[in-house]
């Protein structure tokens, strides 16, 4: 199966995922108790002014209708109009995407070098002092609540020592640099224990493939083994594991940001639960599908890429 079939075939996944979410995050917020034309209008709207809100949107219509509505106006490009921000909720997701894009990819950069560092050493000598102080210190990493270690940080970092800023995202690019690296820091912690883990067990199981045994037959020397046998063939597990982690930081951003007041997708998608702000949180849960969905075609094509031998 080529590129294109692969392509073709996930196109038609991202349709039935989008439709399915779609749904579900309909009734789901639809069949929720509370109202969000009374949050929207306060305690003390009259009647009259929480029916005329609930007209203005639509909400006193039938659910089908209201569904329908919704997939009709989806459809044609429009996800709805926010209840708080009085914006199109695709305008707002614009501006919040980038902190949370930045963020995800201030993750992967702190990441993926310390995992390949680690795992290679970790992966040397499976079970010596090297690979046990590891595999000690990914367990501690996975057990630490990345809330807790995010508080912890920012009171050590950014309030005693004053090296970081707690919250916000900065103007220009070494502005955010410095502005995310606590949160980046935070969330990195407890992925790189995951992906070492990963590229430890396939870097060992590679080694002992009998590719690796043809090639010293032949003479090759034990580091152009390593660097180009064992590493390309061990590393495509975890490029898997990658892409569904960057997929999860995109769309899982929630906590981090809450902790360091990151105006990102993760902010907006709490303001938007607490106000009962329907289509910003429709809006927000296929961005996140659609994103899942892409990073991982992404994943596949980059696998097949690295190993032809890949048949997607």
């Amino acid at each position: 199966m080529n590129i294109l079939s692969t392509v073709a075939r996930r196109l038609l996944q991202l349709v039935g995922v989008m439709a399915g979410v779609a749904v579900v995050t309909f009734l789901l917020l639809r069949l929720a108790p509370g109202d969000p034309a009374r949050l929207l209008a306060g305690d003390r709207a009259s009647a009259e002014t929480i029916a005329a809100i609930r007209h203005q949107y639509g909400l006193d219509l039938p659910l089908w209708q209201q569904f329908f509505v919704y997939i009709e106006n989806l459809l044609g490009g429009d996800i709805g109009r926010s209840l708080r921000f009085q914006q199109p909720v695709a305008d707002l997701i614009q501006r919040f995407m980038w902190p949370t894009l930045f963020l995800t990819g201030y993750v992967v950069c702190l990441a993926v070098p310390v995992t390949m560092v680690l795992a290679i050493a970790s992966a040397r000598r499976p079970g010596g002092l090297a690979d046990q102080a590891i595999r000690l210190l990914g367990t501690v990493g996975l057990a630490v609540p990345v809330f807790w270690l995010g508080i912890m940080l920012s009171r050590l970092f950014g309030v005693t020592l004053g090296w970081f800023p707690v919250s916000g995202y900065g103007n220009g690019f070494a502005d955010h640099l410095h502005h995310l690296f606590l949160p980046a820091l935070s969330t990195a912690i407890w992925v790189v224990p995951v992906l070492t883990q990963s590229l430890r067990a396939a870097l060992i199981d590679r080694a002992g493939a009998d590719f690796v045994t043809a090639a010293r037959a032949q003479g090759a020397g034990e580091r152009e083994i390593f660097w180009k046998t064992v590493l390309p063939n061990a590393v495509l597990p975890t490029l898997n594991l990658l892409g569904v982690m960057v997929a999860f930081l995109i769309g899982g951003a929630i906590i981090v940001e809450t902790v360091y007041a990151v105006p990102g997708l993760g902010s907006l998608m709490i303001g938007a639960l607490l106000g009962r702000d329907y289509y910003v949180v429709q809006g927000l849960t296929l961005v996140f599908a659609f994103a899942t969905v892409l990073v991982t075609l992404a994943v596949d094509l980059l696998t097949a890429l690295i190993d032809p031998r890949v048949r997607l």
